[in-house]
């Protein structure tokens, strides 16, 4: 399966041609985020989370269509623009040259992006949001206020069911202690409202908001912290999964930030959770579950397996909900929708929607590359939106698909390849 390469030509908004028939109703905006680039002056990434990220758009208007994309312009890409060649440790891959100890990592604002506030923001774990105007041109990092987020602040946001005007994040910030700062995001500011010391130097990259809980599972990874700061390996590489840690619970009331439950589990490792609630048997949780922490090397052509953890207590009780490798799960009220990998695939090429103990599959076109698709309501049952490279017309396309049975209804195109995004959001 061919990979659509680095952005050709970065532009504002352009009419996309639409080719079938787009639903009534559909308007708004889709927002796509992912690495860009895969290589820095002539000097190669090695990982797929390190290319310079891209914010795509589309805006979808009574039929009519316009998309735009480009490169945000963060202070790492700034400087090592200025330099002519790469400077900064990116999340799998040393700069060239000498190792420099306490390296500061690039910002590459290539994971998600934050419709918020009347403001759009690129986000990336290594730094601070950096906002976008409209048109998607870079206006500069910010720390909304909270200067102490830019020591790190996750790319997965959430809102609490029942809480829309109000946002929870969170950050991992190493030193002498490890700290899990938890922040409140509300009328266009930032808040740090409570902080925890972790077990351990550990990544945790989501985490799930229930109605009155924050969520979040602390893998046993431990970074090698004097390796890393030393600058002899990259943070990708100073991680070490050590099983017999345990995976670690963390279980933190809304209301009451600075308390905290917290257990230890067999070891697991969890990217991206799918939705989260309160029930009668205590909290019950949605994610995609591995064994361990292979899935790095590609979580796009990995995948692992939907669960259900009901939490109570202090124990948690696991249980599969699809037999099948998905990966970037996004859930309505009724069901979860996925990227999901067939048996003989190099990486995820199909969409699926469980619901109801039962799995619908969307195979898409020869050898095309679809990404996490994205939910957009409506009365009869809403649509899905991914962004999918076809190889054979060297293009992408927004696909449309009726999110009850995953019917293709319209395809979107671009005139280029867009290389593949991690996450988005519609607006």
């Amino acid at each position: 399966m061919s990979e659509p390469g680095d952005l050709a030509r970065e532009h504002g908004f352009e009419a996309l041609r639409v080719e079938g028939e787009l639903p009534a109703g559909l308007r708004g905006t889709l927002y796509r985020c992912g690495p860009a680039r895969t290589e820095c002056f002539g000097h190669r990434y090695r990982h797929d989370f390190d290319g310079d990220g891209a914010v795509t758009a589309i805006r979808f208007d009574e039929g009519r269509v316009e998309g735009a994309v480009r490169i945000v312009d963060t202070p790492g890409l700034i400087a090592e623009r200025a330099a002519g060649k790469a400077l900064f440790p990116a999340y799998g891959t040393l700069p060239p040259g000498p190792a420099r100890p306490f390296p500061k990592p690039k910002h590459a604002a290539n994971i998600n992006v934050l419709p918020w506030s009347n403001r759009l923001f690129a986000l990336h774990e290594a730094g601070a949001p950096i906002e976008l105007d409209p048109d998607l041109a870079t206006l500069g990092e910010t720390d909304l206020d909270e200067p102490s987020l830019r020591h790190g602040f996750s790319a997965h946001p959430h809102a609490a069911p029942g809480r829309p005007d109000v946002l929870h994040n969170f950050g991992v910030h190493y030193g002498r202690t490890t700290e899990l700062a938890l922040y409140e995001l509300r009328e266009g500011r930032a808040r740090l409202i409570a902080t925890h010391a972790l077990a351990g130097a550990t990544m945790i990259h989501d985490f799930a908001v229930t109605e009155r809980h924050l969520v979040f599972f602390a893998p046993p990874l431990r970074l090698d912290l004097r390796t890393f700061a030393t600058g002899l390996a990259s943070y990708s590489d100073a991680l070490q999964w050590q099983p017999h840690h345990g995976t670690e619970v963390l279980i933190i009331p809304l209301d009451a930030p600075a308390s905290i439950t917290r257990f230890t589990v067999d070891a697991f490792y969890q990217w991206h959770f799918a939705s989260a609630r309160e029930s009668g048997d205590g909290l019950v949780v949605d994610f995609v579950r591995y064994p361990d922490f292979a899935s790095n090397e590609s979580i796009a052509r990995i995948g692992g397996q939907l669960v259900r953890a009901t939490i109570s207590g202090t124990s948690l009780r696991v249980v599969p909900l699809a037999d099948a490798v998905l990966e970037f799960p996004h859930a309505t009220s009724d069901a979860v929708y996925a990227l999901g990998r067939g048996q003989a695939s190099e990486r995820c090429d199909r969409i699926v929607r469980v619901a109801d103990g039962s799995m619908l599959v969307r195979e898409l076109g020869p050898s095309e590359v679809p990404s996490e698709p994205i939910h957009v309501p409506c009365p009869d049952g809403g649509w899905l939106l991914s962004l999918v490279y076809s190889p054979p017309e060297r293009a992408s396309h927004v696909a449309v698909l009726r999110a009850t049975d995953l019917r293709p209804l319209a395809r979107v195109w671009f005139d280029q390849p867009i290389p593949f995004t991690l996450h988005g959001a519609w607006r």
